[in-house]
């Protein structure tokens, strides 16, 4: 028996380590899942309406997709381009402006000959070999979005395939039960991804409204980006609101104070009445575990794992509720 135990701790221990090794392999895997089950939503809706097999209507899909995309680059995406290279120019008033203000708080005198010291940009002059790692990341990120894209279409062609695989590789008494938690699974990241989607929208069209009515500059490169960083609740809003009050701050500090304001309003208003009523039918995730989460998967993978740690923690729960809850605690008999 103690043999057996521990053939099957260190079993364990060699398989930790294996998905250790593997993590941005199972990372691109995840991703792709959750990109598949993205395009799963409209395609199910799409049959629904109209008598097509999957393949046509993925094509339709990805084709509406392209023709929004197209769309919206041709109406955002020169006014954009247009914004990032006035962020450019303007990022070294921004230091400048934060220098004065600096000076003008007790202890931050040093913060203030920091950023306005040469000296201080001549410690950051080796950084060619970081630029070129950063050039070299992206690079390997590039590749790897364009693998999930890959897998995430071969994925929602045929959904019924790698299910099987799925289920087949589960002992045959409990293959019913598997079924029914890949359902559940699909179903609550489905509905979490929609419910993102129409928030960070929401986000996008009164964020950019509300800077462009308090006329502060580069109001729809603020808003593109708080929209986008809705996707990574808690720190994404956040650090997304970093870049309007940065902006605000030149013009004047009143106007600083007027879109922190709008953007506490926004934010609290996303977070505690809308995210919460587009997510109470498929996902109730509490703030602690999402934050615990968010912060411990971007320790140990980076902005990658930052980015999909709310859908894999709204899949994990889908998990724990039904296998360890249901199945395990639920018909623990303590008298066995």
């Amino acid at each position: 028996m103690k043999a057996r135990t521990l053939l099957g701790a260190l079993a364990l221990v060699i398989l930790a380590l294996l998905v250790w090794e593997l993590r941005w392999v199972l990372l691109v895997l995840f991703g792709a899942v959750v990109l598949a089950v993205a395009l799963d939503v409209p395609i199910t809706l799409l049959r629904r309406l109209l008598p097509l097999s999957r393949p046509a209507a993925l094509a339709a899909v990805l084709l509406a997709l392209l023709l929004i995309a197209w769309g919206l680059s041709g109406l955002l995406l020169p006014e954009v381009i247009q914004q990032t290279q006035q962020l450019i120019d303007l990022f070294p008033r921004m230091l400048k402006r934060l220098a004065e203000l600096a000076a003008q708080v007790p202890g931050l005198q040093d913060l203030e000959r920091g950023l306005l010291n040469g000296a201080g940009w001549e410690k950051l002059q080796p950084l060619g070999s970081q630029l070129l790692g950063v050039a070299g990341g992206a690079a390997n990120s590039t590749i790897q979005l364009l693998l999930m894209a890959l897998l995430a279409i071969l994925m929602a062609l045929d959904p019924r395939s790698h299910q099987r695989l799925l289920v087949a590789a589960t002992p045959a008494f409990y293959r019913p039960r598997v079924r029914t938690l890949l359902s559940e699974g699909r179903e609550a990241l489905g509905g979490w991804l929609a419910g993102m989607t129409l928030s960070a929208v929401v986000v996008f069209l009164t964020t950019w409204a509300s800077l462009a009515l308090l006329r502060v500059p580069l109001a729809l490169l603020s808003a593109l980006v708080c929209g986008l960083l809705t996707f990574v609740p808690t720190i994404g809003p956040t650090v997304a609101t970093l870049l309007p009050l940065s902006v605000a701050l030149l013009v004047s500090p009143a106007k600083m104070l007027q879109v922190l304001v709008m953007r506490l309003v926004l934010q609290n208003g996303e977070a505690f009445l809308l995210t919460p009523l587009l997510l109470n039918r498929t996902v109730n995730l509490l703030p602690t575990v999402a934050l615990m989460a968010q912060l411990s998967l971007g320790a140990l993978l980076g902005l990658p794992g930052l980015l999909l740690a709310l859908p894999l923690v709204v899949v994990l729960q889908v998990l724990c509720e039904e296998v360890l809850v249901r199945d395990i605690m639920d018909r623990w008999d303590g008298n066995g």
